[in-house]
């Protein structure tokens, strides 16, 4: 039977398909609407299905709050072409403002979360099936404060949120912390909160380095707390060096502007 522009048009609206999918699908479906839905759906989950293998490493990441919860999303898919998109952008954003609205506590939750009969998996795989490429979920990260802040860097491939111990932080300064974590890409908060497998890598690599400079066997090990404490340094978010003022510690800055952060989040899909 023929199909009439204004149903391509309503098909379209309603599963963000393209025209010919559309057009193929109502015709497909002699012009039955939820039949047509289900083969756009279908579809999807066989290109899902046979692009499993593949990878995706382009994507778009996104940060956003809503009383004192902060989130961060990556939907990622195989190229920069789809990424940035405006229709695939809308899905991450999308996600996004259901995970701020519903706090899931896990990935698999917010993947759970149904939309309009459709759970945000079926809505990534129906996607999918639009563009022909392999689509997932790759991060949700979320944190919880007094007071949020979330920062999103230029091309939707960098976000970091950070939570405050106090209400009410100055948003320039909650800003500038979560720029430094960006940029800076701390490990974690303190020396006390690195997970102790990474303190013993990290001796060991200074062992390691130590002794193939040459230095006496019983002088590795204080050589390798030295390097411990200058590794501390460089990778715990408080003893950074600011980067906006390299003569004073993040520490010393938050403190100054009773910012004390708690928790921070860093997704990027960016080659750090």
């Amino acid at each position: 039977m023929a199909v009439t522009m204004a149903e391509i048009q309503k098909l379209r609206t309603m599963t963000g398909a393209g025209m010919m999918d559309c057009k193929n699908a109502l015709a497909e479906a002699d012009g039955d609407m939820e039949k047509a839905i289900e083969l756009i759906r279908k579809r999807g989950q066989a290109i899902a299905a046979k692009r499993s293998d593949r990878e995706a490493s382009e994507g778009c990441v996104l940060a956003g709050i809503k009383d004192g919860f902060a989130a961060i999303i990556a939907v990622k898919c195989e190229t920069d072409f789809v990424a940035k998109n405006a229709d695939f952008v809308a899905l991450a954003q999308m996600i996004l403002d259901i995970a701020l609205e519903q706090k899931p506590t896990t990935l698999d939750q917010l993947l759970s979360v149904a939309v309009d009969g459709r759970t945000i998996a079926e809505l990534i795989t129906e996607r999918s099936g639009i563009t022909g490429e392999k689509m997932e979920l790759g991060y949700y990260e979320f944190v919880k404060g007094n007071t949020v802040v979330e920062y999103n860097h230029t091309g939707n491939k960098l976000s970091t949120i950070v939570a405050f111990e106090q209400a009410n932080v100055e948003r320039q300064v909650a800003r500038d912390i979560a720029m430094q974590v960006a940029s800076m890409n701390p490990i974690s908060l303190t020396k006390d909160t690195v997970p102790e497998k990474v303190i013993a890598q990290e001796l060991e690599i200074g062992r390691d380095k130590a002794r193939q400079e040459g230095k006496p066997e019983n002088m590795l090990d204080k050589i390798a707390q030295g390097r411990l404490q200058k590794f501390f340094q460089e990778s715990t978010l408080m003893a950074q060096e600011f980067i906006k003022d390299n003569k004073i510690t993040i520490e010393q800055y938050a403190k100054q502007n009773n910012a004390i952060p708690v928790d921070f989040k860093r997704v990027t899909l960016n080659q750090d």
